[in-house]
């Protein structure tokens, strides 16, 4: 059954949030479909390629895909080789062999890594939620290469969250109208934090990448595998989180104590308004925050 999307808003200029996604896409270098190890293949959609600048991965949250990084891209593009990845399972990537295990998922990436990167070059990480402890399990297996990891919202922490609502599942069945209502409370709850934030993008972007999600990344968080892993990263890290991050406030100190422990030159920049989707919501000074904290 195929998505209705005829409820989501469109553009302020008229078009579809599809139209617009499609623009940006079509400024990448080229996009791919690489092997990662399993049979299956990864998805990566790369800027500036060849160009020369320091190289740039970002990692996208769970049940997403590179849209999380839509306003990113660009912006990014301007100072790095972007690529932006799908992460195994999720987007248009391939599942991992245990859709519930961050090794499997780990794994794949790492071959794809191989496959695609350039070999011997060192690089840099941005990994957002699911995306940031998959970047903490790759930092086992590329340590000598990876210059930095920022953790954006990086789930899979022990410690403390704030309950809130039950998220709701998105299914194809359900009517345009249903579909679209759902997926802004979804994103109200979890990604952003000022309700006018959640624009057409937003919504077509949670209703397509979570209605083809097959990795089970939230199972991994409860089970808390970047806190697992993190005491055998040696790669420096640094945070930028949302002031309201739906995953972490008003607990953000706990965060903090928790890497230093680990790096006692670890340094949370917290952008104020700002929701878990913080580069989304709060794009233009979480760009400037990433160029400023990557710069050679």
């Amino acid at each position: 059954m195929s998505l209705d999307f005829s409820a989501v808003p469109r553009m302020p200029d008229g078009r579809t949030a599809a139209e617009h996604i499609a623009t940006v896409e079509a400024t990448a270098s080229r996009k791919v479909r690489v092997p990662m190890g399993n049979g299956g293949r990864m998805m990566w959609h790369i800027w500036e390629e060849n160009s020369g600048k320091p190289v740039l991965l970002l990692f996208h949250g769970g049940s997403g895909s590179w849209i999380h990084w839509i306003r990113n891209v660009q912006p990014l593009a301007q100072h790095f080789t972007v690529y932006a990845a799908d992460l195994p399972g999720l987007g248009d990537s391939d599942p991992p062999n245990d859709v519930r295990d961050v090794w499997s998922v780990t794994h794949c990436v790492e071959s794809a890594m191989k496959e695609l990167l350039p070999a011997g070059k060192d690089f840099a990480i941005t990994g957002f939620s699911f995306g940031g402890m998959v970047a903490g399990h790759i930092a086992t297996l590329f340590a000598e290469r990876i210059r930095r990891i920022v953790m954006v919202g990086a789930g899979g922490l022990k410690a403390t969250r704030k309950p809130g609502p039950k998220l709701r599942k998105l299914l194809a069945e359900m009517p345009a109208e249903t579909l679209a209502a759902e997926a802004r409370r979804n994103l109200e709850i979890l990604m952003l934090h000022d309700p006018a934030n959640v624009d057409g993008v937003a919504i077509y972007m949670q209703i397509m990448n979570t209605t083809r999600a097959k990795t089970r990344s939230r199972n991994m968080g409860q089970a808390y595998k970047l806190s697992e892993v993190l005491p055998r990263v040696k790669t420096p890290l640094t945070g930028i989180w949302g002031e309201f991050d739906s995953t972490t406030y008003p607990h953000i100190q706990e965060r903090i104590d928790l890497f230093r422990a680990l790096q006692p030159d670890f340094r949370m920049h917290v952008i104020e308004g700002a929701g878990h989707w913080v580069a989304y919501e709060a794009a233009q000074a979480f760009n400037q925050k990433l160029i400023s904290i990557l710069a050679p």
